[in-house]
This record gives structure tokens, C-alpha cells and sequence, in this order.
């Protein structure tokens, strides 16, 4: 029996966390999920929001994911992020000024259809990372 959870959390860009850890808490589409070790089989859709990583009772890390999906498997847990921001060099204005872009964007489309969609998902992108520093 293993004691530590295996996590890994990798964007198009890079890999954000290769953990050995205690538990991960992360934003499931259907709610907030708590993955601990050996953990029952899952593929989970991820809504935008806030991961934290826990060793023993603290949570040691947390990072933004934009959306994306989330697999656990014998072998431990991967969670394939749209975007991911590690949230401790990230500061509380820049969240607040990629809201205010994304909503005077989202002013601008006039029309139905994909580019509005676009613009409403980073509305709500930008609205859980300004919520993610309260």
C-alpha cells in the first residue's frame, strides 16, 4: 500500500506540479473533488478554479487551472489543465485587469456564435481567478 498520492498537473506549456503528496483537492465540473491515495478509478471534467496540493494538513501548493480534465488510476492522479497559473507569483491586480479585458472583449462581440462563446468562457475564467485571491 503506498502512502503518498503520485500528482502531476501539465498545461500545453509545462508541467505544473509532479507531487508525491497526501491529498489534492481540485475543481470538478460537478464540484470540488478531494483525491486522496489510492483513490477508485475517475476521469472528471474540471470547471475553472483553484487546485491545492496537501502535505499532511497544509495545503503546500495551489495553482489556477483555467478548465480541463482530470484522470486517477492505480498509478496516481494526472490532471491535463486548459491554462495553469501557479498562484504564488501571481498578484491579486493582474487577476482583476485580465477580468476587466476579458469583459470589455466580451462587450465588443456582437454577434451569436463561437466568438462570443470565447469571450464568455474567459469571463468566467478571469471571474474564478479574481476569486481565487478572496
Amino acid at each position: 500500500m503506498a502512502d503518498k498520492l503520485r500528482f502531476e498537473l501539465v498545461s500545453p506549456e509545462r508541467v505544473l506540479a509532479s507531487d508525491d503528496c497526501d491529498m489534492v483537492v481540485m475543481p470538478g465540473e460537478e464540484g470540488d473533488l478531494g483525491i486522496l491515495v489510492e483513490h477508485s478509478p475517475l476521469v472528471a471534467l474540471l470547471r475553472p478554479g483553484v487546485v491545492e496540493i496537501y502535505q499532511g494538513d497544509k495545503i503546500e501548493k495551489r495553482l489556477f487551472v483555467s478548465g480541463g480534465f482530470a484522470e486517477v488510476n492505480p498509478k496516481g492522479c494526472i490532471l491535463l489543465a486548459e491554462e495553469g497559473i501557479p498562484l504564488d507569483g501571481f498578484a491579486k491586480a493582474e487577476a482583476e485587469r485580465r477580468l476587466d479585458m476579458a469583459k470589455r472583449d466580451l462587450a465588443d462581440v456582437t454577434e451569436e456564435g463561437p466568438v462570443k462563446d470565447r469571450a464568455e468562457h474567459a469571463v468566467k475564467v478571469a471571474e474564478a481567478l479574481v476569486a481565487a485571491f478572496a
